[in-house]
């Protein structure tokens, strides 16, 4: 009887676990987001989106034109701001934030 309850636990489980997506986007910061005019930190969005996060703490987040992101993973974005890029991952669909598995430079 024990391994048939574990047995179905296990399977309920798989079950319930967020399936792997891909998300494409683009790179930038939690303080603008998909606004970098108002804020202007430098003259591209990619210097805009470091200089928010090295001097206001924001984080770097992605955008795909409609939501924002939270991304799990904060230093393979520090070479990809400003850039369009595919993420692949899993979201918590509460909290909007992708527990990333890989971001790479879209094609």
């Amino acid at each position: 009887m024990k391994p048939l309850i574990v047995g179905l636990l296990a399977v309920a489980a798989l079950q319930a676990a967020p399936a792997k997506r891909t998300f494409t986007g683009t790179i930038t910061d939690s303080m603008c987001a998909n606004d970098h005019a108002s804020m202007r930190m430098g003259p591209t969005d990619a210097e805009c989106t470091k200089a928010c996060i090295d001097e206001h703490g924001a984080t770097y987040v992605l955008y795909d034109g409609k939501d924002v992101y939270a991304l799990s993973d904060q230093r393979t974005p520090a070479t990809l701001a400003g850039q369009k890029v595919t993420v692949r991952g899993t979201l918590d669909v509460k909290t909007k934030t992708i527990k990333v598995d890989s971001i790479t430079a879209a094609k």
